[in-house]
């Protein structure tokens, strides 16, 4: 059984890299499951089995790019090490991610998709936000140890990752700007922590 279920993985991760390959070539729309299947070099009735429909298989590969993203990022809060270096563990795993060539042209393609698709932009928004969840659990365990004071701890961790977003996302994505150099990245990583923590930490030995 071993190796027919190696053949099938193998199938599969073919399929997902075709579909990566043409979605970044030719976008959403006009990418057919024909030609995911000419380019996997599989069956047409293989890609199916495997993914029902083009948007379960668009859906796949947003959910391998961030999963890989979020296994990259240890977001368990630790009451012994100080907050700006744990927020600067964590804000430069999300840099790393956003400054990934594939990231950011999957990121196109599914911006790009959604225009047309409020359905397909929920999805993504609610794939995406469940993704990010991790960094919202941070601030709550760090607001529970008496370290940071924030109403939303939600919303505090949006805002810190949409600090980093402005600078080395989106104008990536709709502007076509580069990839911030290392420098620039740690700018904008020292400002957001500067930001955060200038609005939400609470000092030592003052009462909360």
């Amino acid at each position: 059984m071993t190796v027919p279920q190696r053949l099938t993985d193998r199938k599969r991760e073919a399929i997902v890299a075709a579909a990566i390959a043409e979605f970044r070539e030719n976008g959403f729309e006009v990418t057919s499951m024909d030609k995911i299947a000419a380019t996997a070099g599989v069956s047409k009735r293989t890609v199916y089995n495997h993914f029902p429909s083009k948007e379960e298989l668009f859906a796949e590969i947003l959910h391998q790019l961030w999963a890989s993203s979020v296994a990259q990022l240890d977001v368990t809060y630790a009451s012994d090490r100080p907050l700006r270096e744990q927020l600067r563990g964590l804000l430069e795993a999300k840099m790393q991610m956003m400054a990934d060539a594939n990231f950011l042209d999957l990121a196109r393609v599914a911006i790009a998709a959604t225009i047309h698709s409020p359905e397909r932009a929920q999805d993504m928004v609610s794939r995406l936000s469940q993704r990010e969840e991790g960094f919202t659990q941070w601030v709550r365990a760090a607001q529970a140890d008496g370290r940071l004071n924030c109403a939303d701890p939600a919303f505090a961790a949006h805002q810190i990752q949409s600090l980093l977003k402005a600078f080395a996302f989106w104008p990536q994505i709709t502007l076509g700007q580069p990839v911030l150099d290392a420098a620039s990245q740690a700018s904008v990583i020292e400002s957001a922590i500067d930001l955060f923590l200038a609005g939400y930490e609470i000092p030592p030995n003052r009462p909360h």
